[in-house]
């Protein structure tokens, strides 16, 4: 780990990555989803289930089919589906007390948009640790994986890729990370999408839990 000491960028995906996916926040995101699919096309609820997974495995997130296929407003269909309470989700002081002292540069790096992030970041109780954001729009809605939100994630920040790590639940997520020169870290969990490539040669790290890898970090640092 001693190769992460000179790392100045840190850039963290958000959900299911700065909350425990266990939580179920973002079931209550999917189920907003499959909802104004449902409405929007006049058919039920398991067909429009079909639609949103086709979408996403087809596209990298299920707004983007829909842009593609069914030309749907991107900011409507994105303030639906985040307008969700998560006011039971509970504060990680843990979290907050390492980012606190990572003095680095420390960024947000999601699919979602940028309401959302201030959402969950500000229930999580980390608001204003961060020095920036890049939500859907800054990509101009193409989402992770594709090459081009890294792209633009560089260029909005001037990160240097080589001294930068990107922290993800979506382990091939990682791989365009990898391939512009960044340290990547899978957080292992067991769903089926985010876990069938945790053993690519693109995957620097796997840990169990976000807070206690800070941990560990932040006492090399202090050695």
């Amino acid at each position: 780990m001693r190769d992460l000491l000179d790392i100045k960028y840190w850039i963290f995906d958000l959900d299911n990555t700065l909350y425990n996916g266990q939580t179920k926040v973002f079931s209550k995101i999917d189920k907003r989803m499959s909802l104004w699919i449902s409405n929007k096309f006049n058919v039920d609820l398991i067909e429009a289930k079909k639609i949103q997974k086709k979408y996403f495995y087809e596209y990298g997130t299920t707004l983007s089919g829909l842009m593609k296929r069914e030309n749907v407003d991107p900011h409507q269909f994105l303030s639906f589906v985040h307008d969700v309470d998560i006011s039971w989700l509970p504060k990680d002081h843990l979290l907050k007390e390492e980012l606190i002292k990572i003095k680095e540069k420390k960024y947000v790096f999601s699919n979602g948009s940028h309401a959302h992030i201030e959402n969950v970041t500000k229930q999580l109780g980390v608001y204003g640790l961060f020095d920036g954001a890049f939500d859907i729009t800054d990509s101009n809605f193409v989402p992770k994986p594709h090459l081009d939100p890294y792209k633009k994630l560089v260029e909005k920040f001037r990160l240097d890729p080589t001294k930068s790590i990107l922290i993800e639940d979506i382990a091939h997520n990682l791989e365009q990370a990898k391939n512009l020169g960044m340290k990547t870290v899978w957080l292992e969990n067991n769903e089926s999408f985010a876990s069938k490539d945790k053993d690519k040669p693109y995957i620097d790290y796997k840990i169990k839990n976000l807070p206690s890898f800070l941990k560990e970090i932040n006492i090399l640092k202090a050695a």
